[in-house]
Parts: structure tokens; sequence; C-alpha cells
């Protein structure tokens, strides 16, 4: 059996993974090393001073998010030189859709050796929550607020072969959903929100079915939006989706129920559904 001794943290700058819910996520290792660091790049001391509060310790935190200026790398940078320096984001880990490759780039140039800390990370705990294929997945972060420019960066994702993996706020979840039904077609999906957290919560389905759940019910807390790749030449069309997913229902409920059931979950017409089974019966 390997043992691994954990020993002080050497200089170097140290990207440290934080919680993103539950407090008792954060590692052994990664308290260790925000307890010990000279100093800690945060993008709000106030955040980052409340975990260290509940932890029970004090450290000098220093400002560095979005707006840091070159001069803001150099102390860094000439900190982590002479003992450890430790980089954290609110929540989560860094770099992941926030600031600090610069940070990491130049600090390697100037010959910083460079620590990551594993742990909590939204991106991939909403992957393991989905349900849908994570063999290769594109990870694009927010998109655009204004609908031109968002409808031409999902038009650019149409075509990458993968499950595809956004942050989005709660205002705007429903209308987002909505623009990717328009732009991707109508997609397996999943809405993971308050990951970690007391109401963690998964809600799968079509994209057209998701969005328009959301148009009626506006989630509250931080979301991940997961959708699943388009299905490939040679597999099963929209037609055998819809058949299957009706044969499914009526084993189980009335025709009527059944229609209303699939129609919603692929955005189709639920009397012309009907018309469907009640022709097929009669047939």
């Amino acid at each position: 059996m390997n043992i691994h001794v954990t020993h002080d943290p050497e200089p170097g700058l140290y990207i440290v993974a934080t919680p993103i819910g539950n407090l008792g996520d954060l590692s052994a290792r990664a308290r260790q090393v925000l307890e010990q660091a000279d100093l800690i790049a945060c993008e709000d001391s106030r955040v980052t001073g409340g975990l260290l509060h509940h932890l029970g310790f004090k450290r000098p935190l220093v400002r560095y998010d979005d707006h840091a200026r070159p001069a803001d790398r150099e102390r860094l940078i000439s900190a982590a030189l002479q003992g450890p320096v430790a980089l954290v984001s609110d929540a989560g880990t860094p770099l992941i859709s926030d600031p600090g490759y610069r940070l990491v780039r130049e600090a390697r140039e100037a010959g910083v050796t460079i620590h990551s800390i594993p742990g909590p990370s939204a991106v991939i705990v909403a992957l393991t929550l989905a349900g849908l294929p994570t063999d290769r997945f594109y990870f694009h972060g927010f998109l655009p607020n204004k609908a031109g420019a968002r409808d031409r960066e999902i038009a650019a994702l149409a075509a990458i072969p993968a499950t595809l993996v956004f942050y989005e706020s709660a205002k705007r979840i429903a209308a987002c959903l909505a623009a990717l039904h328009a732009g991707l077609g109508n997609r397996e999906a999943a809405v993971v929100r308050e990951i970690s957290k007391k109401f963690e919560e998964t809600r799968t389905g079509t994209l057209a079915e998701l969005a328009a759940f959301y148009d009626e019910a506006t989630p509250k807390g931080e979301i991940v939006l997961v959708v699943g790749p388009a299905i490939e030449e040679g597999g099963e069309t929209d037609e055998d989706a819809v058949a299957a997913a009706l044969a499914e229902a009526l084993a189980t409920m009335p025709p009527g129920k059944a229609a209303g059931e699939v129609a919603k979950r692929f955005g189709l017409d639920r009397k012309a559904l009907y018309a469907q089974i009640m022709a097929e019966r009669d047939g």
C-alpha cells in the first residue's frame, strides 16, 4: 500500500478548488494549503473570508478577478517565488469560467512551480447527474445576453459531436432553452441547479419540454445546463423517437394523457398526436 505523506506546502502557486455548496466537500489537502498559504488570491474577500472563518483561521487575502492588472499578477508571482500562494474562486475550481489563466501562464514563465489541488467543479458534477453521454463534452460557459449573438453562437455549436455544457442564470434559463431548441433541434437535456446544496435538483427531458416547464416556473439558484449530442446518422430519428415514446406512454396511460405527455416532451401538437393514436388503433 502506498501512503501519501502530506508536507508543508513549498513555494509556488496553488490552484485550490473550494466548495460549490456543501462546505464538507473541501479536501483535507485544500484546507492545509489555505491554512499555510502566505497569501490567498480570491475573487471576493467576503466570500473567501467567510470560508476561512468556517475553517477557523485567517490568512492575508488579496483580490484577483477579471479586472486584475499586470501589476497585480507581478505581486502574486513575486510572492509565489518566496512562499506558497493560493488562488481560489468564489466557488469550485479556479480558471473554469473564472479569471486566472494569465496568472498561471505568467507565473510559469517566471519560474514559479504550479500546483493544482483537485476538488469540486460544477461542470463535472452536472455531467455526472445529467445521464447524458460523457465520453466527449464541450464546456461553453455562459451564452451571450443579446439574442442575436446568442443565436450565432448556438449555430456554431450545432456541429460539435459532443454533449454541450453551459452555465446559465435562473432568470434567463427559459429563453436559453428555447433558443437552444430552435438552434439545435429537440435534443435531450438536463437542468442541474443548486449543486451540493440543500435544494439540489436535476430535471431532465428534451429542450422543448424543459423550455415549456421553465417558462411557467422560474427556478432559483445557480444553474448548469447539459445538452446531449445530436442523433448520429443511422441512429434513431425524431419520428422513431416519438413513436417509441408513444408506445411507452400508452402502456401505462390513456390515449389523451399519453398524447399530452409526448407532445410536451417533443414540442408537438397534442391533438395531432391524439388523432394519430386513434387512427392507428382504428386501423
